[in-house]
């Protein structure tokens, strides 16, 4: 079962894949990438001259042992990280 969020988060990334990232005070280090896509923002959404895109990925990661899956969001227009979703 998954469970949706929407918090802000702070991102550390290599080669522009995250590598590790704080959610809720706590340090989650990314143990797998499972998926990433790119999805093109609404035109009429955007600032001018800049579309911009939400880059998602679905990582294996967890602070310390444990691990969990998540969905992480970066907005090129927002120059922003959310944690969208978390699996149990």
């Amino acid at each position: 079962m998954s469970r949706l969020y929407g918090d802000p988060i702070e991102v550390w990334t290599r080669d522009g894949e995250p590598i590790q990232f704080v959610w809720r005070d706590r340090l989650y280090l990314v143990r797998r990438v499972l998926d990433h896509w790119v999805v093109a923002r609404e035109w009429w959404k955007t600032s001018e001259g800049d579309p911009g895109e939400r880059r998602f990925w679905r990582v294996d990661a967890g602070p310390g042992r444990e691990v969990g899956s998540y969905e992480l969001r970066y907005d090129t227009a927002a120059n922003g990280w959310l944690l969208l979703r978390a699996w149990d």
